[in-house]
């Protein structure tokens, strides 16, 4: 058994590549080693500011001859059918062995050394590799993700030769590029090569440099009575940054602290890479931060400490200046006339109206989640105002949370800053879901127009592409409904935001139109098939012969569940334009299922059983809430005895039922007490009768678990009856009323789920 140990060398790999290169090296490597007949004892990748190297142990010297067997068509088979096989595997008939009635292929491997078979896999993986970008190099066709310099290709101690994009393989590598004192040396297996990496300042394991990056770090804080705040994502991305990371403890002017302290952190993360800290006594901000060098200096890091310190100082005193004007009287005003001019979406259009929408919405969530209305439409009114202001145009990342430094800096209530503060949360499986009952209303209408928004423009995730985060919106929207208990049908919501769309009637701005009930201001019916206003009215629009649009849908009727919706016309204009969506029920009917497979997938994560889940979507019901209900109560029961009574009573009923659907339908009258009746049947029949209106209930109450431990009890009667009876009767009456009888029975269990998608 052998080492194999190969190195990438190239200029700086972009920080946010790395991690993701070393796994898709370890894997594109293993599988093409796999389908050339290799095996291993470990291989791992390790990747830095510029290298990927892979380290395999235990790769044979030579493979094993194999002999593989294929499989052709069998005896008799047409002559073409046989043709082809032969072709495939190379042989003629005469070659082949009959076995069973099928020809077999036995094709002879001969044994191949292993150093023969790496040049050709690893020039495929250099070829072939995944970089999100790369470039060409000079006048080569060649592209990696920066100039490749050197390959370093050993195989048990010898260079494999090898060439790609005009690099020639050997067994050279560099190490740091300022404090190494070589500018190339020779290695001779993977322990050679760290120790000699390490000698010229360079740590290859990603892992221990963020090790060695902390560790350090709070070292430095710990003395100066600080603590380093927790930046998994600036960790990562600081070690991919440094070959040799040296952190030190820098000061920043303590006016500074007097902005909020997101932007100071956001503004050491983005633009300078510094980690933010955190006064011991206080548990504020303090004014230091660590920086991170790639480098020993002499002085012991006091000029790069000052310098930084000069860097810092400036884009503070950006932020100040930002903070500033941000702050000024009447800005909230300014900035909602600015999103009349941005663009949302071409379909969808401006800022504005997108915030319109949500206030529109906010109105008829606030009651759902108990929040005060006029508070949740202020909320959803200036919580994308922030977008306009200096601040976030600097950081996109802190808009909602200026937003509410915003209200507070205004005096507005605490619940409309809180709700602008949190209103995009939230954003991903490790965010919080906002607490307050104002943000939560505000958040969901956000989330609720952006995906109806482009479900209405037929803009829906399609396989792994989802532009638009849809998905994401999804999750956060059922995280807040299943915390705040929000009892909403999905189609009302999605009623809601076309609803939403009446507002713009105001601005004289043609959304939406209702084709069956609109009359034009001139008089004219404007109707399905009744297209001459329609079409004159279309041809001046777009001509631009009319000053403003006046396309709108009709306001003198009650808006339901029933309204058929219809589209009218496509335009790219925004300003002043018709804006169409897809019909009203379409879009609807897939909202519910999108967010079905969003919460099944949403609970088979939390460990709930894929049966359990099915069973309790079986009923359809777009009360996501209610849905999760029933499902919680399916599977904290069936885990107990009573779940298995239950499931053994429905088995036997369920089967003989579905045996009976298929000889023809099953009778949908009431089950009778009839006289002279077994009292097997008279007992089952009187349970059934009784429990009927307590089941119903108990449903309406969503005390599910009470309700499933009930029909649990029914599973001694339902035994006795199907070991007493013959439901199969000869006699039409009784076997018409036994029927009834179990279909009854199985409608009071289809109340909570599904329980035959059951394993």
């Amino acid at each position: 058994m052998a080492q194999l140990l190969i190195e990438l060398f190239s200029e700086e790999i972009p920080a946010r590549m790395q991690l993701q290169a070393a796994r898709d090296f370890e894997r594109l490597f293993g599988d093409r080693a796999k389908a050339q007949g290799l095996i291993w004892h470990s291989l791992k990748a390790y990747v830095g500011p510029r290298r990927l190297a892979l380290h395999v142990e235990g790769l044979p010297l030579e493979q094993a001859a194999v002999t593989e067997e294929v499989k052709g068509p069998k005896d008799g088979a047409p002559e073409q059918a046989m043709a082809g096989f032969l072709r495939k595997v190379g042989l003629t008939q005469d070659q082949l062995v009959l076995e069973n009635g099928v020809w077999m292929a036995r094709i002879e491997k001969p044994a191949k050394r292993t150093a023969e078979v790496l040049p050709g896999i690893l020039e495929d993986v250099i070829l072939t590799f995944p970089w999100p970008k790369s470039m060409r190099s000079g006048t080569s066709s060649f592209r990696w993700v920066r100039p490749l310099k050197r390959i370093l290709f050993l195989f048990d101690g010898k260079v494999i030769p090898l060439s790609v994009g005009g690099v020639t393989s050997g067994d050279l590598t560099q190490g740091h590029r300022v404090l190494s004192s070589l500018e190339a040396f020779a290695v001779k297996d993977f322990a050679d090569y760290q120790l000699k990496l390490r000698d010229n300042f360079v740590i290859l394991d990603h892992i221990e440099r963020q090790s060695l990056i902390l560790d350090k770090a709070n070292e430095a804080c710990a003395a100066a009575g600080c603590a380093l705040m927790d930046d998994p994502g600036l960790l990562e991305e600081v070690a991919g940054l440094n070959e040799w990371p040296t952190p030190l403890l820098g000061d920043m002017d303590p006016k500074f602290l007097s902005l909020p302290p997101e932007v100071i952190k956001t503004s050491m993360r983005t633009h300078q890479k510094y980690f933010a800290v955190r006064d011991l006594s206080t548990g504020k901000m303090a004014a230091k931060f660590i920086i991170v060098a790639n480098q020993v200096a002499n002085d012991g890091g006091a000029e790069i400490r000052r310098g930084n310190a000069k860097v810092l100082s400036a884009r503070l005193s950006d932020g100040v200046f930002f903070w500033s004007e941000d702050n000024r009287k009447g800005n909230f005003d300014a900035w909602l006339q600015k999103l009349n001019g941005v663009t949302y979406h071409a379909k969808l259009g401006t800022m504005a109206q997108r915030v319109a929408r949500i206030e529109a919405l906010a109105e008829v969530i606030a009651p759902l989640v108990k929040a005060d209305v006029s508070l949740a439409k202020s909320a959803a009114h200036l919580a994308k105002a922030d977008l306009a202001s200096y601040m976030v145009g600097e950081f996109p990342e802190l808009q909602g949370v200026m937003g509410g430094y915003y209200a507070e800096a205004a005096r507005l209530p605490g619940d409309v800053a809180e709700a602008i503060r949190e209103h995009y949360k939230p954003q991903g499986p490790s965010d919080s879901v906002p607490e307050g009952a104002v943000p939560a209303a505000v958040a969901l209408a956000d989330k609720i127009d952006t995906l109806v928004g482009f479900f209405a423009i037929d803009e829906k995730p399609t396989g792994s592409k989802d532009p638009y985060a849809l998905r994401r919106a999804a999750l956060g929207i059922l995280r807040i409904l299943r915390q705040h208990n929000v009892r909403a049908s999905l189609s009302e919501l999605v009623a809601a935001w076309y609803q939403s769309l009446l507002i713009y009637a105001g601005e004289g701005r043609a959304v939406y139109v209702d084709t069956d009930n609109w009359r034009g201001s001139a008089g004219p019916r404007w109707a399905a098939g009744e297209t001459e206003v329609y079409d004159n009215y279309l041809r001046d629009f777009r001509a631009g012969l009319l000053e403003s649009t006046v396309f709108v849908i009709p306001t003198d009727r009650d808006y339901d569940l029933d309204l058929q919706f219809e589209h009218v016309a496509n335009t790219p204009k925004v300003d002043n334009a018709l804006l169409t969506f897809r019909d009203f029920r379409a879009v609807s009917a897939e909202f519910a299922d999108f967010f079905a497979d969003r919460l099944k997938v949403m609970l088979k994560d939390e460990g709930v059983r894929f049966d359990v889940v099915e069973a309790g979507f079986a009923l359809k019901d777009d009360d996501m809430v209610r849905t999760v209900g029933r499902i919680k109560a399916l599977e904290s029961v069936l885990a107990t005895p009573a779940g298995t009574e239950l499931q053994a009573a429905y088995t036997r009923f369920a089967n003989i039922l579905n045996a009976e659907a298929k000889k023809g339908a099953l009778p949908t009258a009431e089950p009778k007490l009839l006289s002279g009746a077994p009292e097997v049947e008279t007992a089952l029949t009187q349970q059934v009768i009784a429990l009927t209106p307590v089941l119903e209930r108990l449903i309406d109450a969503e005390q599910f678990e009470e309700a499933l431990d009930k029909l649990a009890g029914l599973h001694g009667a339902v035994d006795a009856f199907l070991d007493g009876v013959l439901v199969n009767s000869d006699v039409a009456a009784e076997r018409e009323n036994r029927l009834s009888l179990l279909s009854a029975l199985r409608r009071l269990f289809d109340g909570v789920g599904d329980l035959s998608k059951l394993a």
